[in-house]
């Protein structure tokens, strides 16, 4: 348990609260009367406010990106590798915010929330958002941080999504958007296997109808199978072949049908079962259906080209060459349509073993390509003061 924290950690962050009373209109047609937004900062906002970047967490991520909430964290927050002085988004140049996105489970209104028509518990009454949703609850929180234009907007996987949709949504409102190990929209095969995590979630007897709290019940086996499927998906065959191979938990097979047999076994049921006790089920369901809705052509013919000429920011794109559930196709495909749009991007398709969790490992190849980056980001907001 670190007692002094490493040289390069943003080091002991707590987290903040911005309360929203204008109610927000959502795509699905329905609104949110009043909601609240959890964030962490990192690093000190300048006299210009243009050093702000915007951090968009992925489907089991909150607002904890850097850093450690107690002496006592067993480990930082979920991007530590990548924010804190001398890393890629380096706290000594940059104020870096993330937040839990809407309908998250980490603090910010969600299903867990109470319902303020009801009195009671959300739960699946909780409208389902939009990554749109999203990007324009994130505009709120830079009004309320007193960001007019954010230095760039970063995320990986659903985080880059959003990335994207703020170049074309709020396109005078940042400067950069990095969309690292993501697609402009999923794939048949990627629907089908957010479907499978939901039908174990919601096949559950314990779920009763997304009213599980009511019940003072959780749907947890549903939701540890959901991860254990989602964490096979995010590793290559490569990662798991090295991480476990086919390792025995005892020297001999059991040969009971019921017994993890196997390390990957072993490794998969810890995992889902740590995740089950920490995550909301119907977070799960809406994160999910978030990702499968999201597709920026949609409301331009189906055409990505012209959806991104309205962006003005500059990209970074990267991709990983392991990644199967985000292939480096799908990066190039954005890529194409950004340079038919007559934007300046750069790419990079990152030689790694790791798979779609590739972007939270620090490769030295992909740290050095992202730092780069931001370093020129940083010295624009320099040179602009």
């Amino acid at each position: 348990m670190p007692t002094t924290f490493p040289a390069d950690s943003v080091g002991l962050v707590s987290a903040q609260v911005a309360e929203f009373s204008v109610p927000l209109a959502l795509e699905c047609g329905k609104s949110l009367p009043s909601y609240q937004l959890v964030y962490e900062t990192y690093g000190t906002l300048n006299a210009g406010r243009s050093n702000a970047i915007l951090i968009c967490h992925a489907l089991s991520g909150s607002h904890h990106a850097a850093g450690y909430h107690s002496h006592d964290d067993a480990k930082p927050g979920w991007w530590d590798t990548c924010i804190g002085p001398g890393k890629p988004i380096d706290t000594r140049h940059f104020f870096v915010v993330c937040l839990n996105n809407l309908g998250g489970c980490a603090g910010s209104t969600g299903p867990l929330s109470q319902n303020p028509e009801t009195g009671r518990q959300y739960g699946p009454d909780f409208p389902v958002v939009t990554v749109k949703d999203w990007v324009n609850s994130q505009v709120r929180l830079a009004d309320f941080l007193g960001i007019q234009r954010w230095a760039a907007v970063v995320g990986g996987s659903l985080g880059g999504m959003q990335a994207l949709q703020w170049s074309i949504s709020h396109p005078d409102r940042l400067g950069h958007a990095v969309v690292i190990a993501s697609t402009p929209k999923l794939s048949a095969q990627n629907i089908a296997f957010n479907e499978v995590a939901r039908r174990a979630i919601i096949s559950d007897p314990e779920f009763h109808q997304g009213r599980y709290l009511e019940k003072n019940s959780a749907p947890r086996n549903g939701l540890m199978l959901a991860r254990m499927v989602g964490h096979i998906t995010y590793l290559s065959n490569v990662a798991m072949g090295e991480k476990f191979g086919r390792e025995l938990r005892d020297q001999a097979f059991k040969f009971g049908l019921l017994d993890a047999e196997f390390q990957v076994e072993s490794y998969l049921r810890y995992q889902g079962e740590r995740f089950s006790q920490n995550f909301d089920a119907n977070t799960y369901l809406l994160m999910t259906r978030v990702l499968d809705y999201f597709d920026p052509a949609a409301d331009f013919g189906g055409d990505l080209t012209q959806a991104l000429t309205h962006a003005k920011c500059k990209f970074l794109v990267v991709a990983f060459s392991t990644d199967w559930r985000f292939s480096p196709e799908r990066s190039e495909e954005l890529v194409s349509a950004l340079v038919g749009a007559s934007k300046c991007v750069s790419y990079a398709e990152i030689d790694a073993p790791h798979g779609h969790d590739a972007f939270l490992i620090p490769t030295q190849r992909y740290i050095d390509v992202f730092s780069s980056y931001m370093q020129r980001i940083a010295q624009e907001v320099t040179h602009a003061h």
